[in-house]
Order: C-alpha cells, then sequence, then structure tokens
C-alpha cells in the first residue's frame, strides 16, 4: 500500500460529511453508546460497499440505470427523513427527554440502522470506489489485495467516528443545554437536507 493512498483515505476521512453529523447528534441524543453503534453501522455498510466492488457488482450497479437511481432515491429519502425529525426535535416545545449514557438493545440497533442507511443508500460512495481503487490496485490482482484497499477507507473512518462519539461524550452535558441542543438540531437538520437535496440534484 502506497503512502499517496493512506493521504487520500485520511483526507476523506477527516472532511465533514453526513457520517459525522449522523455520529455527533445521536451521540448527543442517546449517548457515547449509541453514537458508537451509529459509527458501526457507517464502517459496515462502507465494508460492505467496499466488497461489492472488488468482487465487480459495485459497477454493475453503477451501469445500471435504474439500479443507481433507485438506490440514489432511498438515499435522498433517507436523508431528507433524518433532516425533517432533527428540525422537529430543534422547533418543539418540549425537548426530547434525556436519555441515559446506557441506552437499550432498541436505540442502540437504531443508531447502528440510521447509520448503515445512510451510508449504504448513497451510490455515490461506490462511484467513489470505483474511481479511486483502480488507480492504486492493478487490474490483475488478487481478491485480497482489492478487499485490503477497499476495506482501508472504512475501518480508518470507523475508528475516527467512534473516537468522534467518544470525545463528544465527554461534552454531553455542555451539548444537551436547551439553547445549544435545539441549535445542534437544527443545524443537523438544515445540513441533512442540504446533502438529500445535493444528492437529489447531482447527475
Amino acid at each position: 500500500m502506497s503512502w499517496e493512498f493512506l493521504v487520500v483515505v485520511v483526507l476523506v476521512v477527516l472532511a465533514p460529511g453526513v457520517d459525522l453529523l449522523m455520529v455527533l447528534r445521536n451521540t448527543v441524543a442517546g449517548g457515547r453508546r449509541v453514537g458508537a453503534a451509529t459509527a458501526a453501522g457507517i464502517g459496515v455498510a462502507s465494508m460492505l460497499q467496499g466488497l461489492l466492488v472488488a468482487i465487480g457488482v459495485g459497477a454493475l450497479i453503477v451501469q445500471s440505470q435504474w439500479l443507481f437511481e433507485a438506490l440514489r432515491w432511498v438515499g435522498v429519502a433517507v436523508l431528507l427523513v433524518l433532516g425533517v425529525q432533527a428540525l422537529w426535535a430543534a422547533v418543539r416545545r418540549d425537548l426530547p427527554k434525556i436519555v441515559s449514557d446506557r441506552p437499550t438493545e432498541r436505540r442502540w440497533a437504531r443508531g447502528f440502522a440510521q447509520g448503515f442507511l445512510c451510508n449504504a443508500t448513497n451510490p455515490k460512495m461506490l462511484v467513489f470506489y470505483l474511481s479511486l481503487l483502480p488507480q492504486f490496485v492493478a487490474a490483475g490482482a488478487p481478491l485480497e489485495t482489492w478487499l485490503f484497499h477497499a476495506w482501508m477507507l472504512p475501518l480508518i473512518g470507523t475508528a475516527w467516528l467512534l473516537m468522534l462519539a467518544v470525545l463528544a461524550g465527554t461534552v454531553r452535558e455542555f451539548l444537551l443545554k436547551p439553547l445549544v441542543r435545539r441549535l445542534m438540531d437544527a443545524v443537523s437538520g438544515v445540513a441533512l437536507i442540504g446533502f438529500g437535496v445535493k444528492l437529489a440534484t447531482d447527475q
């Protein structure tokens, strides 16, 4: 593995996006364990996408216009729903009940599902993998070499998101102040809807 590839991966991981928003918001709403579950869901989805690209299925999805478009619009719907929910949480009269940092299995599963869906329904990630990996992996390389490179992004990315969940958990008491909480929900809602609109309008 070249250092150039690692630099690209790190830059992609550090770039703020939907994944970071989801982890931070879920950590504040449900505690660091729910934030960690969200990060895990994102990582699993990203590993699945990397696997699909490595075995050639990713290219078939991208080349199939109806399948690509169907996946894209599901992704748009997921982002818009989450964005509206965040905005509603910001403007509602009574703030949602503060959740303990020891979440129930249901809240953990919900965080995991949200992270997984946000990532798995974004076909642009498949396009990214398909454009990045061939620059660093030879066409005739064995499957394990493709997987090693494809999974480097979710491994480093998940580690970064888990660290953010832990850090956000340490300042959660401050972030749960009503004004701060409403501001975070409002910013998250607008950003998620913005990402949804961008995904809908990108060609």
